[in-house]
């Protein structure tokens, strides 16, 4: 998930995966296009089951410097993500990412909320964590909710990658629920299974499969 610049797009559609953002090489503007056949998101549906389609903007610096948007149909409406952060190597195998983001609805009341988030990669291995800052609901505050994740990616010979996922989220204002994810990805096609234990008398706990299709552009 660290190329040109990590999109909120493969965080957040292939939604599997906790939150990496980091912006660790080319300087400058660039855009991302995607369209994922069921959009998650820690292991959760943010369309019902049906198609989403994104797009956002990012800026990079080669100091670690980051900052960018992405919006998405969800929930019926739209979904306006802000963020920025800084990300850095510490050697080759090592790395970091820490940042804000911000979630808006335009089209909900009392939906939007924003968190913290941080990440620590060595080789393969990425161990991240998300704590909530704010939220709508006034009898939320910072801290209620804390959402960790790790995922393994490992890189195959045919140039495709396969990434294993875990995360929990728990507190006042989460869906508490353990989801699980396996996806393989190549040619910017990404194949994923996604499986939560969260039972709401529905659907949510059922396994959900999804295929993606992004791309990056430099700007």
């Amino acid at each position: 998930m660290k190329k040109a610049i990590t999109t909120i797009a493969l965080a957040s559609l292939f939604a599997s995966s906790g939150i990496s953002f980091q912006a660790s090489a080319t300087e400058g503007l660039s855009a991302n296009v995607a369209a994922t056949s069921n959009y998650l998101w820690r292991g959760l549906e943010q369309t019902g089951g049906d198609a989403a389609v994104s797009g956002g903007i990012d800026y990079a610096n080669n100091s670690g410097f980051y900052a960018g948007t992405w919006v998405s149909n969800a929930w019926g409406g739209t979904e306006l993500d802000l963020y920025g952060g800084f990300g850095a190597d510490i050697n080759e195998n090592m790395s970091y990412d820490v940042g804000f983001i911000y979630y808006a609805y335009p089209d909900a009341d009392d939906a939007d909320f924003s968190e913290i988030y941080g990440s620590f990669t060595f080789t393969g291995l990425t161990v991240g964590v998300a704590v909530l800052t704010s939220a709508a609901p006034d009898n939320i505050d910072a801290g209620d909710s804390v959402y960790v994740n790790a995922d393994y990616a490992l890189a195959l010979g045919n140039e495709a990658e396969v990434n294993f996922h875990v995360g929990n989220y728990s507190g006042d204002f989460s869906t508490d629920s353990t989801d699980f994810g396996v996806s393989i990805s190549k040619d910017n096609f990404t194949f994923g299974v996604s499986k939560t234990d969260y039972d709401d008398g529905g659907s949510s706990d059922d396994m959900k499969f999804y295929v993606s299709y992004s791309v990056d552009i430099d700007l």
